[in-house]
């Protein structure tokens, strides 16, 4: 699973900016970037470029956003302009690579690691995702040897030890639930009176509909994983409902395989009908693997708790 350069935020792809911003809009963009609002980051992005069209970090960055945004022709031919104006820069050559991976052009993805590697000897982050490109291709390789010879054990052996390595999803989740007592024998109510019923604790059930939300996504049931979010849900990019449903459904049904965990998640109640939740979101699919922190904020709507608000970073 590709490993991406320095992260900018969230990612369903998300990619990096290892390049330094220095001016005032560029800053701005990264910042509005880390919050989902992609259209925004664009528009900051673009002024920039108008003032200073060959700035590098200025074309980077609308590389990345434009990734985000799931346009990846748009963004191959930033990146692409990019190693030739600049190819002294290992980073670009790094994020085509991601790309083509997500595409499953792993030959060319290769292509562009080693040339990352060659344009800077010391870049971990390369070698790492050449690492995972080289399995990808070891496993494409050993599938076309047993569909000629099915009984070949030696191929099957050595599959099944990259399948292991590459890393298949494991059950998403995320908080363990507290241990349950064993059962006692029941009281007789003669003997001891029925206990008050308890309250449900709401911070108890919020978490249990971020952990439904996150196994739904790692199951790649986006019918499931959409119905987690609020009717009156605040898409990260201000698009429309239906525009960014297009554009989830195409991001979790594309990979063959996502596992996504939450570690240390943290539940803050606003009253009795509104949480926010912040945790630490670890996404992983065959071809690409993000950390980020996130925020959820949920509404009690429709009988449980829906998300109606998503931020990254």
């Amino acid at each position: 699973m590709l490993r991406l350069a320095a992260r900018l935020g969230w990612i369903l792809i998300a990619l990096a900016a290892a390049l330094p911003v220095c001016a005032d809009d560029l800053q701005e963009a990264q910042k509005l970037l880390k919050a989902g609002q992609h259209r925004q980051a664009l528009a900051l992005v673009d002024k920039a470029l108008a003032a200073s069209p060959r700035d590098a970090n200025a074309r980077f960055l609308k590389g990345v956003i434009l990734t985000e945004q799931g346009k990846a022709k748009e963004a191959i031919e930033i990146f692409t302009k990019l190693t030739q104006d600049r190819p002294e820069l290992p980073e670009p050559y790094n994020n085509l690579a991601v790309i083509y991976a997500s595409q499953g052009q792993y030959d060319k993805a290769r292509a562009a690691l080693e040339q990352s590697i060659r344009t800077h000897p010391s870049y971990a982050t390369a070698y790492e995702n050449l690492g995972d490109v080289y399995a990808k291709l070891a496993s494409q390789a050993y599938d076309k040897a047993l569909q000629i010879d099915s009984s070949n054990t030696a191929a099957k052996q050595k599959l099944s030890l990259v399948r292991e390595l590459t890393g298949r999803p494991a059950a998403a989740t995320v908080v363990a639930a507290a241990p349950k007592e064993p059962a006692k024998p029941p009281v007789a109510a003669a003997e001891k009176p029925k206990p008050a019923p308890v309250a449900a604790d709401p911070s108890a059930e919020v978490l249990k509909a971020v952990n439904g939300w996150a196994e739904a996504w790692s199951k790649k049931d986006a019918d499931a994983y959409l119905a987690y979010y609020a009717k009156d849900f605040k898409t990260p990019g201000g698009e429309s409902r239906a525009s960014w449903e297009k554009t989830r459904r195409a991001r979790i049904t594309a990979p063959k395989s996502i596992a996504v965990s939450l570690a240390s998640p943290k539940v803050t109640m606003d009253g009795a009908d509104r949480a926010t939740v912040r945790f630490r979101q670890s996404y992983k699919s065959d071809v690409l693997k993000s950390n980020s922190d996130k925020t959820l904020v949920l509404v009690r709507s429709d009988g449980g708790w829906k998300i109606l608000e998503e931020k990254s970073g």
